[in-house]
């Protein structure tokens, strides 16, 4: 019976962590790496290791001073941002909607 009831509150953790991720999907979704690129993007899916897919992602670094813009983008599609590479991220919603994402 315990076993029972640990494995229910796990798998409704799960749920809600896993419905709490659908209401990112089609969502703009800026995510910084630790060399400094980003990537915004449509955010895809989440897999169980963190890695994010992005749809239509554009990639932002910086260039030299010399250059006339500060940043430099190419447009890449779709993209696997690995979780060990990833520092920041942020979702384009309203700040009530994030307040409620920070548990993900």
């Amino acid at each position: 019976m315990e076993g029972q009831a640990e494995r229910s509150s796990s798998e409704g953790a799960k749920s809600e962590a896993v419905n709490r991720v659908r209401k990112l999907v089609h969502r703009r979704m800026l995510v910084g790496i630790k060399d400094g690129r980003f990537f915004l993007g449509n955010f895809h899916c989440l897999d169980k290791q963190g890695n994010i897919i992005l749809q239509d992602a554009v990639e932002y670094r910086s260039t030299r001073r010399s250059s006339p813009s500060p940043m430099e983008q190419r447009c890449l599609g779709l993209i696997l941002i690995p979780s060990s590479s990833r520092s920041s991220c942020h979702v384009d919603c309203s700040i009530e909607e994030q307040l409620s994402l920070l548990a993900v």
